[in-house]
């Protein structure tokens, strides 16, 4: 098992806590042969107008209100997806690493509660390069920390951050992300393998493109016979505006426009095929369903 100065500090402060409330483990599900559970990265801290300024203020506040959210900060969490069929074991994401968010970051010590160490997982399968998805590939010393696996991003997403003009064009307030990513994405490229929409990214899993919150914004059907589940990362990043009002533009995401057809067409897709979703920033490890509402849709956890 590697060992890192992060892991021996997760080590120590989640082991009191793991016995009072194992958190590693937030859901969990079956899907013929596999299991699919989430694990926590902690959660992010993020001022409201990153969401919330370009929406209807007169609007919004209700729904907000309904929801016990506040417009001033959001905490959302961060739910990892892992994926075990018994010849693999895939880590959905990498979430944020030590270095993006004192909340955030704690990825190594769940997967140590579930009896894992980086060592285990074989793939990495990412649905595009935020902070909190991929600056996790690294270690405290910034080598890999998920050093046997295979990582695995689409196509498009790979170019838009590896190309070097993005910087430069993505706007102050995320140029820190562009320069994050490459960073990150130039100590795995020797690791990494491509994809691009609707190819069978492993056995079982399936590419669903779903741009507009990045410009390569994945997707994951996970399919066995006649049961499945999507792996939506930030395509729908909340439970509350996104579900109660997909039209309205996110200032999380890059697209704002592309990222609402996107929404549209997600939804349709769940909800006629009555599909269970696993969401990045959704409550409760971030697995449920979404039921038709008024204006839009409400999100049932998998316990509801």
């Amino acid at each position: 098992m590697r060992m890192t100065r992060r892991h021996l500090m997760a080590t120590g402060a989640a082991l009191p806590l793991a016995a009072a409330l194992p958190r590693w483990s937030l859901a969990e599900m079956s899907l013929g042969d596999a299991t699919v559970t989430t694990v926590s990265d902690g959660n992010l801290v993020l001022p409201g107008d990153f969401l919330f300024e370009p929406m209807p203020q007169d609007e919004l506040m209700p729904i907000l209100e309904a929801t016990g959210q506040s417009r001033d900060e959001l905490r959302p969490e961060c739910n990892l997806t892992l994926y075990r069929d018994g010849t693999n074991t895939v880590l959905f994401d990498a979430g944020a690493g030590s270095n993006f968010m004192p909340s955030a970051g704690e990825l190594p010590a769940s997967l140590e509660a579930a009896g894992l160490s980086p060592e285990d997982i074989t793939h990495v399968v990412f649905t595009h390069a935020h902070p909190d998805h991929i600056w996790g590939v690294l270690d405290d010393f910034g080598d890999p920390l998920f050093a046997q696996a295979v990582h695995m991003m689409g196509r498009a997403e790979w170019d838009y951050w590896w190309n070097p003009e993005t910087v430069n064009t993505i706007g102050k307030a995320r140029a820190a992300f562009a320069v994050g990513a490459k960073n990150r994405m130039e100590a795995i490229e020797d690791m990494v393998a491509f994809f691009d929409d609707g190819e069978e990214v492993l056995p079982g899993i399936a590419a669903v493109s779903t741009p507009g919150h990045t410009p390569g914004h994945m997707s994951f059907e996970l399919r066995s016979g006649s049961e499945a589940a999507m792996v939506i990362g930030d395509a729908i990043g909340n439970h509350h505006v996104a579900f109660a009002r997909p039209d309205w533009p996110s200032g999380s995401d890059q697209d704002p426009d592309m990222a609402v057809a996107t929404r549209k067409t997600l939804f349709d897709r769940l909800t006629a095929d009555d599909m269970t979703l696993i969401g990045f920033h959704l409550p409760g490890g971030g697995v449920g369903r979404a039921e038709a509402s008024e204006t839009g849709y409400r999100f049932v956890g998998k316990d509801a």
